[in-house]
């Protein structure tokens, strides 16, 4: 009598035993990475590596040249918060902020309200509005050194019209960060108007129906109806704006290359200089991070001040 015989038991067969589910889900793990697998290469190259060894550098007094590379600490660190040139620099930058955010918010939502109510020849309102959003702003800083130029300039040509001296918009450090701040908002504020349009058309007619059925009118309609409804797309705004704003240095560059006397230099333009004209590389690294710094900073507090006030 064989052994399984006298146990009464039967011995499983010895063969693998695979789950077709594990199996199946392992297959699209790898296939996932597969796909991401270029996007993390240049992800880790491009911006990852780039930025730790950027830290790297700001604790050094390494030269554009190649020269230096000793390890400094946070002399650099402590050298930028002395840096009266950073200081004038970053209160530039918000200057600019201060005064582009709030007509780029503004204007963009009449433009957007105007055009949802109904203008005649919606599409070339639409079209004109958002096209100069399209070029570069090689293309906008020239158009707009030709409008603001003293003697030939359009800008000049309007006010005497209106019975107004000209004036050296660019040249003058009274006017330079206004001419870039109205040639940034022609460019830019097309976006934000799309954004307004996008969601005043998400709005429900019939909430319109019914309060016009209860009498409101055509401004308490918008300020009950359309402002809520329209508050998460100002936040968004808002915060892509002010973001946008830090980053100022194309506009600069090209207009007034950050005259006249450092009146409209950014602090994206003073990294640069200090960078790639005095060759202070480690420097140089040094005032972006801490710049990099004060940005984290702003964008948690206004996110926590802008989610409060839409609760």
């Amino acid at each position: 009598m064989s052994t399984t015989a006298q146990t009464g038991t039967t011995e499983p067969p010895v063969a693998a035993i695979t789950d077709p589910g594990r199996t199946r889900r392992s297959s699209d793990r790898v296939a996932g990475w597969l796909f991401v697998a270029p996007f993390l290469v240049f992800f880790l190259m491009f911006l990852i590596w780039p930025m730790i060894h950027g830290v790297y550098l700001s604790f050094t007094d390494i030269s554009l040249t190649g020269a230096g590379g000793a390890f400094v600490g946070v002399e650099n660190y402590a050298e930028a918060f002395r840096d009266g040139d950073m200081w004038r620099s970053l209160g530039n930058t918000a200057w600019f902020t201060l005064l582009s955010t709030v007509p780029l918010v503004v204007i963009a939502l009449v433009m957007a309200v105007l055009v949802e109510q109904g203008l005649p020849g919606q599409w070339l309102w639409r079209l004109s509005f958002f096209m100069p959003f399209l070029l570069a702003s090689t293309v906008i800083s020239q158009i707009w050194v030709w409008i603001f130029n003293p003697q030939l300039g359009a800008a000049n040509a309007v006010m005497e019209m209106l019975g107004f001296e000209g004036r050296a918009w660019l040249q003058d450090p009274a006017t330079a960060m206004l001419g870039i701040v109205i040639a940034t908002v022609w460019w830019t504020i097309g976006f934000n108007f799309l954004l307004y349009l996008a969601a005043l058309q998400n709005i429900p007619s019939q909430q319109y129906e019914a309060a016009s059925i209860d009498g409101a009118g055509r401004f308490r309609q918008f300020w009950s109806i359309t402002m809520p409804q329209l508050l998460p797309t100002t936040v968004l705004i808002l915060l892509l704006q002010v973001l946008a704003s830090l980053k100022l240095f194309d506009q600069v560059y090209q207009m007034t290359g950050g005259g006249p006397g450092g009146a409209t230099r950014s602090i994206l333009q003073y990294v640069y200089e200090v960078g790639f004209t005095a060759f202070r590389f480690g420097y140089s690294a040094a005032i972006s991070y801490v710049f990099f710094a004060m940005i984290i900073v702003i964008s948690l507090v206004q996110l926590r001040v802008m989610r409060r006030s839409a609760s």
